[in-house]
């Protein structure tokens, strides 16, 4: 049987401008939960732990159902509906007296997000062995679940756009096993004194910020070359840079740095770039021609039917089996596994230490919706918003919107967009990368490789963040080295 779709999957936590919606099916469902206790025979304590198997069928995936274990207490068949952020699925949950933890598996995974699923579905496929994913959340495919707008029938992404691109042949070959691409190269503008512009920076961006009338390449070059900043070092020889300030110094220059690189950093991050490492700006590419794409890799493409649809089929092995709703250090006593991989925050596995915990920013996502809109909101899929107050002074404390309906070409008489604010506390998104958290981690890094049995894999894990095929490939390459003497034993 396939394995696992939790029936509660479109849950959105970050938003709660829905929540009176739920009122009246929380309420039923309390209702009805006393009404049952009420009525029941007197149970012993050992039945609190049995389990029930669920079965989720939902009206907007292709996919066979998927099987969902929640730790709950028995009852007979019953049929919910769920109502959560405008999305709605049934589900149908059956009694079963089959304990995970009764089973001991060939490998256990802490976290069903990319990292966790690919190592699953390689020991499924390659070497038929089994194991068991334990996921926090409510639902499979980490930062990458996406779900299809009850209101709009627009597709979203639950944890911000996420657009696939790979140079990695290896991963470009793996993804095509689950999902039909459709090609997509990703345009971001930014709104910069009050004109969209491309970002990154292009022949385009420098003619319309400054009233340039650059043609080409080398003109491009030259214009930089006045504005690019040279740093020195003691000899008088010029060096690399320190910080991400001296990046964009030495990039573009003071004046594109304090328009855009400046303003947007220290509301992404909260602090500014001659506070960060020098790779959180190095990433941002410059260039000399009228190339407005964010990305410069081969292979650009979205997964036609979602990311989502992309884990069910990863996942649908009847040799894994996962565990939602479920947090790992609640259950660990209770796991029988030969091998275990953890894609947690590396701080949080050795919380018992007392040390310090690692610094991450967060985001938040306000939802809107617009009625009688059978075009677009925005020019763009994503809106840079960098600058600290708009063209007519008022302050802007959001990073970016993104506007769905772009991708894959979407159509509705409404639209939907998702207003970004990176934040402290939440889900940790990005690692924040200054000498102090990279010191930390260090210390981190070294209990982890003490540490006997496990392997910590991810960008929590490493405290480090991975583009999509980073990810992917990190996962093969490490499912490659760990297996290679069971290849060898089985070939």
């Amino acid at each position: 049987m396939p394995s696992i779709r939790n029936p509660f999957s479109n849950r959105i936590r970050e938003s709660a401008i829905n929540n009176r919606r739920l009122r009246g099916p929380i309420l039923l469902l309390f209702i009805g939960t006393c009404l049952f206790a009420f009525f029941s025979p007197p149970t012993n304590s050992n039945d609190t732990t049995e389990l029930l198997r669920a079965t989720v069928s939902s009206t907007k995936s292709k996919h066979p159902p998927a099987q969902v274990i929640l730790p709950k207490k028995k009852e007979d068949t019953v049929k919910i509906m769920m109502e959560n952020q405008n999305t709605k699925e049934t589900a149908t949950i059956t009694t079963t007296d089959e304990d995970p933890f009764s089973k001991e598996y060939d490998n256990c995974i802490v976290g069903a997000g990319l990292s966790g699923s690919v190592i699953a579905e390689n020991y499924a496929t390659k070497l038929g062995q089994s194991s068991l994913i334990i996921e926090k959340r409510n639902h499979i495919g980490g930062n990458c679940y996406d779900y299809t707008d009850e209101e709009t029938g627009i597709r979203v992404s639950l944890f911000g756009a996420h657009l696939f691109h790979t140079r990695h042949e290896r991963v470009w070959e793996y993804v095509q096993r689950f999902s039909e691409w459709v090609p997509y190269e990703h345009k971001v503008l930014g709104l910069v004194n009050g004109k969209h512009v491309p970002i990154p920076v292009t022949i385009d961006t420098v003619n319309a910020l400054f009233d340039e009338k650059i043609t080409s390449t080398e003109e491009m070059d030259e214009w930089l070359k006045k504005e690019q900043v040279t740093f020195k070092d003691e000899n008088g020889e010029v060096r690399e840079a320190e910080n991400s300030e001296e990046v964009a110094l030495m990039r573009v220059g003071q004046r594109l740095y304090d328009w855009i690189f400046k303003p947007y950093t220290f509301k992404q991050w909260a602090k500014f770039p001659a506070e960060l490492g020098p790779e959180v700006l190095s990433r941002i590419p410059v260039r000399n021609n009228h190339d407005g794409r964010y990305f410069s890799d081969p292979h650009q493409a979205l997964p036609k039917d979602g990311y989502t649809a992309i884990f069910d089929k990863m996942l649908s092995s009847p040799k894994i089996t996962v565990l939602t709703n479920t947090d790992y250090f609640e259950v660990k006593e209770k796991l029988k596994c030969k091998r275990l991989y953890y894609t947690g925050p590396v701080d949080t596995y050795f919380s018992d230490l007392g040390w310090p915990k690692l610094e991450y920013r967060s985001l938040s996502f306000e939802r809107v919706v617009k009625d009688n809109t059978p075009g677009y909101f925005q020019p763009a899929s994503v809106v840079n918003h960098p600058q600290a107050t708009d063209a007519d002074g008022k302050e802007v404390d959001f990073t970016r919107i993104v506007e769905y309906k772009h991708l894959l070409n979407q159509t509705s008489d409404k639209t939907i967009y998702f207003i970004e604010r990176s934040k402290d506390g939440g889900e940790p998104y990005y690692p924040v990368p200054n000498d102090e958290n990279k010191n930390l981690y260090k210390r981190y890094q070294e209990m982890a490789e003490k540490e006997e049995g496990v392997t910590f894999v991810g960008r929590l894990a490493n405290y480090k963040y991975f583009n999509m095929d980073d990810a992917i490939l990190n996962a093969l390459e490490l499912f490659d080295k760990d297996t290679k003497d069971m290849e060898t034993a089985t070939a």
